[in-house]
């Protein structure tokens, strides 16, 4: 019977030295090269240097007999391939050597050397599918990972880019309203450490910033002259500011960028008020995104304190006053509360330039 692989080394660990060299002659014959072992001890010892592909033992063995030896292979490497050869044949014997990891059981004297050949080349067969297993899974593992690493990298790049994009549209707005210059940033700011406060979920957290910057996108729409109007707005410029949400969500949404965030909805929904009062939807309670909840606190705390081109700036206490005085009408309770601890512990403050 011709080999499956002719390179194959064999560890032949048997006491009696006729078994031993008959068995030994035979495999040679067949292609194989052997190691032979007069004891488990030294069977252990060469298994550990050598590294065979196959192990053929007997049970019944002075000093580390086969069972021992078999133990200590197992918990070496628990898919060796290891044939018993044992002149004890018992149905016990067998059970036992099976639990200990043997892949075959053979009870000598072996009448045909034949049956002892396809053993091996039998073990050794499905020892070779076993190790093409793991390199397969092994390779299949090593380019997943790979694959996983570029989609991050990718992924990184292009939140780069957007977060470019963004910084970009906010220049653009703050250049054509100029009294407003640094209110995104400062709605930003807050708007983060609200977040924090709640201990809002990362990937929401990076949404919400970006959201926050842009915000006021839609402002580009709306004339310059009404945006710095010292006085009072009339009741149609008001209303012509009002559309700033949806223009800014049509922009956002007839734009070629995909955001990994709800950020158009967050720039859409940053007016409304928990109440329904807002605009545009005249949206209420949780048809509301967290990010937007917390995007329209820190949007009126920062435009109170902050001066404007109609009037001077309010303070931060009257416009602290004013989300506590609305809280869980106009305002989100637990987003109100989260800024209103900010400001108490000192753990926020505004910067201007």
């Amino acid at each position: 019977m011709e080999t499956i692989d002719t390179k194959a080394s064999i560890l032949l660990v048997e006491d009696d030295p006729f078994v031993r060299k008959s068995m030994a002659v035979f495999l040679e014959n067949c292609g194989f090269h052997i190691l032979q072992a007069e004891n488990g001890r030294k069977g252990f010892e060469l298994f550990t240097e050598k590294v065979p592909d196959l192990m053929i033992l007997d049970l019944q063995m002075p000093g580390m007999n086969g069972f021992d030896l078999l133990a200590a292979i197992k918990n070496d490497n628990s898919a060796f391939p290891t044939i018993v050869v044992s002149g004890t044949g018992s149905r016990d014997d067998v059970i036992a050597t099976m639990k200990l990891g043997a892949w075959d059981y053979l009870t000598k004297p072996i009448e045909d050397m034949v049956l002892l050949e396809l053993s091996v080349n039998q073990a050794l067969e499905k020892s070779q599918l076993i190790k093409e297993n793991k390199r397969y899974q092994l390779h299949l593992e090593e380019e997943v990972s790979q694959r996983t690493a570029e989609l991050q990298r990718r992924e990184q790049e292009l939140k780069m880019t957007l977060i470019s994009i963004v910084d970009v549209v906010a220049s653009m707005v703050e250049k054509r309203d100029p009294y407003t210059a640094g209110h995104e940033q400062r709605v930003t700011s807050l708007a983060l450490a609200i977040a924090r406060e709640l201990e809002l979920a990362e990937e929401r957290y990076e949404g919400l910033g970006l959201a926050a910057t842009i915000h006021d996108l839609g402002k580009v729409a709306i004339p310059s002259e009404i945006l710095a109007k010292p006085g009072k707005l009339t009741s149609i410029e008001y209303q012509l500011i009002q559309t700033h949400a949806q223009i800014g969500y049509d922009i956002l949404t007839e734009g070629t960028a995909e955001f990994p965030w709800p950020i158009k909805t967050i720039v859409h929904q940053h007016h409304e008020r928990i109440n329904g009062s807002g605009y545009p939807l005249g949206l209420s309670g949780h048809d509301l995104l967290i990010e937007s909840r917390i995007l329209s606190v820190a949007d009126v705390v920062e435009a109170m304190a902050s001066h404007r081109p109609y009037r001077p700036a309010l303070g931060i206490e009257v416009a602290l006053q004013e989300i506590s005085k609305h809280q869980g009408t106009l305002y989100d309770a637990d987003v109100v509360t989260a800024c209103l601890s900010l400001f108490a512990n000192k753990k926020f403050s505004f910067e201007y330039s």
